[in-house]
Order: C-alpha cells, then sequence, then structure tokens
C-alpha cells in the first residue's frame, strides 16, 4: 500500500482538538497509573473518525488517527491489529516494523480467532514475510471453528497449496464436495493437486467422475480434452474435441479449442481452418474473436509466415463486425508491426471516424503518421484530435515535435506554450520536464543555444532523471563543442539508464568523438549500431566520422554511402562521399 499524504481541513481540526485533550491530560499523566476509561473512549472515537477517512481513501490520515488510537489504549486488540496491518502494508516500514506489526494482529487473532477478516488478513500477511506455518495455524483454527463453511475451506486449501502441503489441501477439497456436491471448480482443483502429486490415474479419475454426470455438457467434453491434452495423450484429447463438436456444431468454443489442438501438434493446414471457424461463428463474441484473432496473428508473425491468411481472417471479422472499432484497432497494430504504416494509418482512419473522442487512437494515428515520416499527416490528425479532445495533453506529446521535424519552429513553440500552461508541474513533473525540453530543443535548431539549455537546465531542476532531457543536452553541447565533461557525464547516465537505446549511445560515442577520445568512440558507436533495428543516417555518419579518424577511411567511406542512400539532400554527407574526406559540420 502506498501511504499517500491527504491531510483535510476536518483532518487538522481533529488532530487539533486531539492536542488540545492531550495538553489538558497531560498533568495528569504524571499520576495515571494506566490507561483510563476516557482514554480508552477517546480512542475508540479516534478508531471511528479513522473509518471514516479509510473509505475517503485518505490513506495516510487514516494510517495518523488509528495510530494515535492505538497509543491512548494499546489494550483494545482490534484497534492493535490494524495499526500492525497498516505497519505490514506500508512501503516504507523496515522489516523490524513489519515484525512488530504482525504480533500487534496476532494478539487480536490469538484473541479472536473466530473472525474471519482479521484472520484471513493476518495470514496473508503472515505469507508475504514468510512466516507461513504462523499463517497457517490461523487458518487452521478458523477452519476449526467453521468446518462447513466453504469459504474458511477454500481459503484453508489454498494456505496448504502454499505450502506445498498437496496430499492436505485435497483432502479439504474432498471435504468440501461432501457438503457442497461436485462443481467444476473443485474437480479442476482436485485434479490439479494429483497431478502435483504425480496422480495421473487420480486426475483422470476426478474428471471423469465429473464428466459422467453430463456427458452431453460441452465445456465438459472440452474439460477432458484440456486434461488429455496436458498428459499428452492426444487420442483421447481430439475424441472428445469431437465429441462437443457433435454436440453442438456451431459452437466457436469448440472450434478455437480445436485450433489450439491442431496448432500444438503442427497441423497448420486444420489450425486455419477451425481459427476460421471461430470467427465466422455467431457463438463466440466479437471480444472473444479479437483475442483469437491476436493469437493467430502473433503466431504468424512468429512464424514469418504469409500475410494473405491474416489479411483474409481480418476481411471476415470486418464483415461481420463494420462498426466495431476494436476490430480496426488490431488490425492497425497488425500492419504497424510488419511496418506497412499505410495500411496501418488506413485502419486507424476507419477507428477514429467510428468513434471521434477516442484520444487513444489518435495519438496511435498521430505516432504511426510520425514512424512513416508523415508530419504533415500527424498534424493533421492532431488537429482534428484537438477538436474532440481540447484538453488532452498526451496530444502535446507529437503535434509540436512534428511541427519541430517540419522545421515549423514558431509554431512548434506556440504548442509547447500551450501545453506547458496546460500541465501542472506540481502533479505532472515528467510530462512538464519533457515539454521544457522539446522546447529546449527548438531554440537550439533556431541558433539560440544558450536559451535551449536554459530549457534543459529547467527541464532537469524538476525531473534529474529525464534521460531524454540529458540526452539532447549532451549532444547539443557536443555538437557546440562547449562543456564537454559535463556533457559525457549525462550522455554516461542516460546510457546506463538505458543500456540498449541506439539514440543514446550515439549521443555517448558523439562526445567521444568530439574529445578525440576515439578509441572509446568507436567501441560506442558500433554498440549504437548493434542495438538499432534499422540504423539511421545519423549514426551512420557518425560510424564514418570514427572510423576515419582512427584511420580506417575505406570503411568510413561505406558508411558516409550508407548513410547518404538514407539522407540524399544532406549536402555535407554529399561532400563527404564526394571527396572521401571528413568535414565538421
Amino acid at each position: 500500500m502506498k501511504i499517500v499524504s491527504r491531510i483535510t481541513i476536518a483532518f487538522l481540526l481533529l488532530m487539533l482538538m486531539i492536542g488540545q485533550a492531550m495538553a489538558a491530560g497531560s498533568k495528569k499523566k504524571v499520576v495515571d497509573r494506566g490507561i483510563t476509561d476516557q482514554d480508552k473512549r477517546k480512542a475508540e472515537y479516534i478508531y471511528m473518525q479513522a473509518q471514516v477517512y479509510k473509505a475517503q481513501d485518505s490513506i495516510a490520515s487514516y494510517y495518523d488517527l488509528v495510530k494515535y488510537a492505538y497509543e491512548l489504549d494499546s489494550t483494545n486488540t482490534a484497534i492493535a491489529f490494524y495499526y500492525g496491518y497498516l505497519m505490514v502494508l506500508k512501503d516504507n516500514s523496515t522489516d523490524l516494523e513489519k515484525n512488530r506489526g504482525l504480533e500487534l494482529m496476532k494478539r487480536h487473532v490469538d484473541a479472536h480467532p473466530e473472525d474471519y477478516y482479521e484472520t484471513s488478513y493476518f495470514s496473508d500477511a503472515c505469507m508475504s514475510l514468510r512466516h507461513n506455518d504462523m499463517g497457517l495455524q490461523a487458518i487452521e483454527r478458523l477452519a476449526e471453528i467453521n468446518p462447513t463453511k466453504t469459504e474458511v475451506q477454500m481459503r484453508l486449501a489454498a494456505a496448504y497449496v502454499r505450502n506445498e502441503k498437496f496430499a492436505e489441501a485435497l483432502k479439504v477439497y474432498e471435504k468440501i464436495e461432501d457438503f457442497e456436491g461436485k462443481s467444476v471448480e473443485i474437480t479442476a482443483y482436485k485434479a490439479a493437486l494429483c497431478s502435483q502429486l504425480g496422480d495421473t490415474i487420480g486426475a483422470i479419475t476426478e474428471m471423469r467422475n465429473l464428466y459422467n454426470t453430463a456427458p452431453a455438457n460441452v465445456n465438459f467434453n472440452l474439460i477432458m480434452s484440456e486434461l488429455f491434452k496436458q498428459y499428452n495423450m492426444q487420442d483421447s484429447a481430439i475424441y472428445y474435441l469431437d465429441q462437443a463438436q457433435r454436440l453442438d456444431p456451431e459452437n466457436g468454443n469448440v472450434y478455437f479449442a480445436k485450433a489450439q489442438y491442431y496448432d500444438e501438434i503442427g497441423d497448420s493446414v486444420n489450425y486455419d481452418k477451425q481459427i476460421y471457424n471461430a470467427l465466422v461463428s455467431n457463438d463466440l463474441p466479437v471480444e472473444t474473436k479479437l483475442d483469437v484473432l491476436t493469437q493467430y496473428t502473433q503466431t504468424q508473425l512468429i512464424r514469418n509466415d504469409s500475410t494473405d491468411r491474416v489479411n483474409n481472417l481480418f476481411k471476415v471479422l470486418i464483415e461481420q463486425h463494420p462498426h466495431e472499432p476494436k476490430v480496426h484497432e488490431l488490425y492497425s497494430m497488425y500492419y504497424s508491426t510488419i511496418k506497412d504504416y499505410k495500411h496501418a494509418i488506413e485502419e486507424i482512419g476507419y477507428e477514429v471516424d467510428l468513434d471521434p473522442t477516442n484520444a487513444e487512437a489518435w495519438q496511435r494515428l498521430m505516432v504511426v503518421n510520425i514512424m512513416d515520416d508523415n508530419y504533415a499527416g500527424a498534424i493533421k490528425a492532431a488537429e482534428k484530435a484537438l477538436e474532440y479532445n481540447p484538453e488532452n495533453l498526451d496530444l502535446y506529446r507529437y503535434i509540436a515535435p512534428s511541427y519541430y521535424q517540419m522545421k515549423e519552429y514558431d509554431k512548434a513553440i506556440v504548442t509547447y506554450d500551450k501545453a506547458l500552461t496546460l500541465v501542472d508541474s506540481t502533479k505532472n513533473v515528467e510530462l512538464y520536464s519533457d515539454l521544457l525540453c522539446g522546447k529546449g530543443d527548438v531554440y537550439v535548431e533556431l541558433g539560440d543555444s544558450a536559451r535551449g539549455f536554459e530549457y534543459y537546465e529547467r527541464s532537469l531542476s524538476i525531473a534529474p532523471g529525464n534521460t531524454g532531457t540529458m540526452n539532447n543536452y549532451a549532444y547539443f553541447l557536443s555538437l557546440c563543442g562547449k562543456n564537454l565533461d559535463k556533457a559525457e557525464s549525462m550522455a554516461a547516465k542516460a546510457v546506463y539508464s538505458n543500456p540498449n537505446n541506439s539514440t543514446f549511445i550515439d549521443t555517448y560515442a558523439w562526445v567521444f568523438f568530439k574529445k578525440k577520445n576515439y578509441d572509446m568512440a568507436l567501441l560506442y558507436i558500433k554498440s549504437a549500431i548493434d542495438n538499432a533495428d534499422s540504423p539511421s543516417a545519423d549514426i551512420l555518419e557518425h560510424y564514418g566520422d570514427i572510423l576515419y579518424m582512427t584511420g580506417d577511411k575505406e570503411n568510413a567511406v561505406n558508411q558516409w554511402e550508407k548513410a547518404l542512400e538514407l539522407n540524399p539532400t544532406k549536402e555535407v554527407l554529399q561532400r563527404k562521399v564526394l571527396d572521401k574526406t571528413y568535414y565538421e559540420e
């Protein structure tokens, strides 16, 4: 539990009243020989007030009042219990405090073993602090008091399982069956325990006994099939699947179960057939169909298989549910994964047409446009998105950087300023820091590096761990050739926090390059390339520059040529390739 400070006016007044009562009673305490009846009544009153704050989720206030109630009357085991429970739950409690809290909880449970909730909380707390035996004993006592209460017996069985006492847990489930009768849930637990105990026959017998109560039940047939699959008894598994299909030929769940079966035995033809049948079934809700299709597309992507079958299934689902935005959402995600951004943009377009208030969909539309280097498209989507979500801060994360990429710096600054007025810098520190960094980037590009660096400093002053700001600040310092030791320090922190980020590693390499430490620069630029899915023109150009300075001029030109293919309009890069020599930008 995270203790959050939310002190209300009412709480302050209550604490003031308590403080006055303490002051008034302080002289008496010198001669008092123990806890007075007045203290006990006051403790109960404060404890009741604490419950009000608990109901309002004012956890810090709740904790403070319970603590004070306990200090007034430590003999009240109910108050002591919840004070101890809060000590166990507090994130910043030491191990000593947590164990002290457990002792306070135990006092109440020992005095009132019949209290279901308190005993349950105590048992859970014991387990979390690795006092498993103590927690189990408390639940065993509670179960003895409530021999036919299913909820208690189920908790006892779970406690036995947690302590790996599988045979004891099995006996408890058998006891529950005696007064509750057979159920799918209990039978499944028993079968799983038999498996844990190595009793395959026992597990099958348990499931077969349940099955025999209703052999025409489709779900029972599916459960039997799943059990036999678990034991690699494929003939029996398919028998029950076929039986389920005979009982309900149009059941989408059966088609899906069969698809999983065929997938596991490597029969891709029948796998595709059953997936198709599941998706066209009228029984399966669209959410389940989306789960089916998600699993199917993931399988095909892992296998690097043809996209034709995936596209066909999406078309089938769209024909069935043309007005379901989530179908288009999944399809767009699939296209994005295979880097077909044009089709991904098209599908998200359908999605926002169906639900134009969906800010998250608009954000994805902007992001995919950016991934496609279509910054104009991203801005167009952003402008439309803001018509429906004018105060959505996350949209500004993409709008201003898009203006920046299009070199529309004035619009970028206006957008950053607007966003900064909407953000509460005390509550959304990370976003506020990111926006300040973005504004700094714009000023650096405008040639006003001093002002840009001021914004970087402001960004880091409120979020010292913002690695994005550290990276950008370090990179632009290196370009300016200023304060390279500071640049190296920031770049190092960014890389150590994000060791697989190729952009951050490239910055680190470039700082070493500017410091003429070419060996370290070469080490890190190679790491940047290794960590990049497809190295950018900037990284390849930097690699060429570093190779040139280490004397490997032939390979340097090769890297510049690769960079020029990605960025054919860059004049300095053109000169490097043409003259086969390094030019400082």
